[in-house]
This record gives C-alpha cells, structure tokens and sequence, in this order.
C-alpha cells in the first residue's frame, strides 16, 4: 500500500500551485520548494510533486523541471588587470563594466600577473570558450599573452597599453606629451636638479612618459630609478635620492601611486612637500584631488578612454568582418596644478 495521501485528480487546465498542492495532499509552501530544488524537501515528496505539476500541466517560469527553452546566453568580456590595490584600476574598471553592461555584456574580471611568465600561463588556462572578447589593461612590450590570444581568434582590445607590431585595438592617453607637459612645468618653476622615479621600462607607458621628459630636460642618470607603479618604490627610490650628497629640487613621478610613496618618503625623513621638495605625478586618479595629497600630477581621462576600450571591443564582437585592421583612439593629456609643486627657492 503507498505511503502517500490519496491524489485528487483536479483540472489540467489552468493548473496553479494551489491546484499542484490540492491534487498530491501537500501544502503549496511545498510545492513551490520542491520546483525550486529546496534540499529541504524528501526525494520521495518531491517526486509525487513533479509527477503531480507534470500530469496537471503545471509549467511554472521558474521551475526545474524540463525547461521548454533554454535562458539565452549573455555574452561575456574578460577583463584583464594586475594589482587590484592599486587606485588606478578602478578608475578604468568601474567604467567598462558600466559601459558593457548598457550594451548587454557580462563582465568578468581576471586579476593576473600578466607581467609574469606564469601569470600569463595560468590566465590562458582561464579562458574559455565562454569568452567572447578579451581586454588588456596591463600589457607589457615583451608580453606574448596577446598574440596568444589572437592565436585563438578572441577580440582584443588593449587599453592605456599598447604593444608595439600588435596589430589590435587600443585606447591610450598621450603619454608623450604628458612627459612634456610634467617636464616643462617643474622646469618653469625654476627646478633644474630633478629627479625621476619611472615605472617599468618593459611598459609603452612608463617608456613614451620618459620620452617626453627627456625632451624637455637633460636627465642626470644619476638621479633616475625605475620600478614598479607602487607606493613601494616610490618610497624607497625618493629615499634613496633625498638623501644623496646633492639631492634633487623636485620629483618627477611615473604616476600617482608613486608620487604619493614619495611625499611619504619626503615626510618620513622630515621634509615639506613642496617646501623643501616639489612632486608631480601621472593620471589624475581621484585620490589625487583629496585635500590630504592635493597632488600636481599629469592627468588623462580614465573613464572616457575606459568606456571608448568597451565600444571598440564590442564593435569588434559584432562586426569582425565589417572592421579591418587595428584601431587606435588616442586621448589628450593635461597639466592639474595643486599643491605640491612651488617655485624653487620660493612660493
């Protein structure tokens, strides 16, 4: 003899849970748990409930069971950056996923050491056939992860970054000009000893920035380092050149995040910023505003060339046939005076 409570064959037509619930001798609480695959409802009772809406032709939207359709799928872009405590990414980030989700993209962000053999490695690993675009916030020169990735035939779009003989997308800032720009301005506050705290060589970014200053400047070998875009090096190499025998007037910084490692490092070792040491940095990130740093730095317009990087790389999903070779969008660079540069000797 079964177990279950005898079944009350009801209408086939117009089955709603309560008519489910009705015809199996359950309560409707536990219809609607066990067609959403509650693991608090018995296998047993949720059989006779999925037989019972099968047979009475209850087809709720939500339901488990035998789906007509399936949900269509979102197309996905991977997005690709480094050192997630650094603020400059989410000035970029914030705005592409805005901007992707409007034009109906998921996005998924992969926070690699792309600047890494293995960073690389393991991030091609990651991407799969989900993926339908790929973009770069941190390549670097001699990064083989994009012609990696144009091997699979993925859309790629490089932004604030560029490889040189990749022939992708890419949306960057006048770097060049922006080295220029931060050069011309310490010198016509009457700096001449200056020293320069660069980022990566291996990225077009630190490379077209030091390009611009050496322009407008003759730099003293002397008084250049280079590492990484950290608030790390910026303390340790602003140390390092505070305390030489004849140490420099102003800091040129590879960008914000160094620049602020070097007013603690001026700090640390009792100095004024711009008294005693004037800084500027690159990119204008918002921290840079805030009335704790009030930085003179190089700005470029982040979440503009953000949202540019989204349209071209969908465009790129959309129509690959219709565009042909790489294209480049790129974005003006200004000077933001604040409060840590001054004139030497004086305000």
């Amino acid at each position: 003899m079964s177990t279950y409570p005898e079944r009350r064959r009801g209408p086939a037509r117009g089955a709603t849970s309560s008519t489910v619930a009705e015809a199996a001798g359950v309560a409707q609480s536990t219809v609607s748990r066990a067609l959403r695959g509650d693991p608090r409802v018995s296998d047993e009772t949720r059989r006779l409930i999925e037989e019972t809406a099968d047979r009475l032709g209850y087809r709720p939207s939500w339901t488990t069971i035998a789906p007509a359709e399936p949900a269509p799928r979102t197309p996905s872009i991977a997005v690709v950056a480094s050192d997630l405590t650094n603020p400059f990414f989410p000035s970029l980030l914030n705005p592409v996923h805005d901007e992707l989700q409007l034009m109906g993209y998921r996005f998924v962000l992969f926070a690699e050491r792309t600047d890494l053999p293995t960073g690389q490695e393991a991030l091609l690993g990651l991407l799969n056939s989900s993926i339908d675009g790929v973009l770069l916030t941190t390549a670097t020169l001699d990064s083989q992860l994009g012609a990696e990735l144009a091997a699979r035939h993925l859309p790629i779009v490089l932004l604030n970054r560029y490889v040189d003989g990749m022939d992708v997308d890419r949306v960057t800032a006048d770097n060049h000009h922006g080295g220029r720009l931060a050069a011309r301005h310490l010198l016509e506050l009457g700096h001449r000893r200056i020293g320069v705290i660069r980022g990566p060589a291996n990225t077009s970014t630190s490379r077209d920035r030091h390009a611009g200053v050496a322009e407008v400047l003759t730099v003293d070998p002397e008084l250049v380092r280079e590492g990484p875009y950290s608030h790390q090096s910026g303390y340790q190499n602003a140390r390092e050149l505070l305390r030489l025998p004849a140490p420099p007037t102003a800091l040129l910084c590879g960008n914000d995040i160094i620049a602020f490692g070097a007013i603690d490092a001026a700090k640390s070792l009792g100095l004024d910023v711009p008294g005693d040491i004037s800084v500027i940095g690159f990119d204008d990130v918002p921290m840079a505003s805030w009335e704790v740093f009030q930085l003179t730095t190089v700005h470029q317009p982040l979440s503009e060339m953000a949202r540019a990087a989204a349209r071209l790389l969908v465009e790129r999903i959309e129509h690959e046939g219709d565009i042909g070779a790489g294209r480049e969008r790129l974005f003006a660079t200004s000077l933001v005076r604040r409060s840590t540069t001054q004139r030497h000797g004086g305000s």
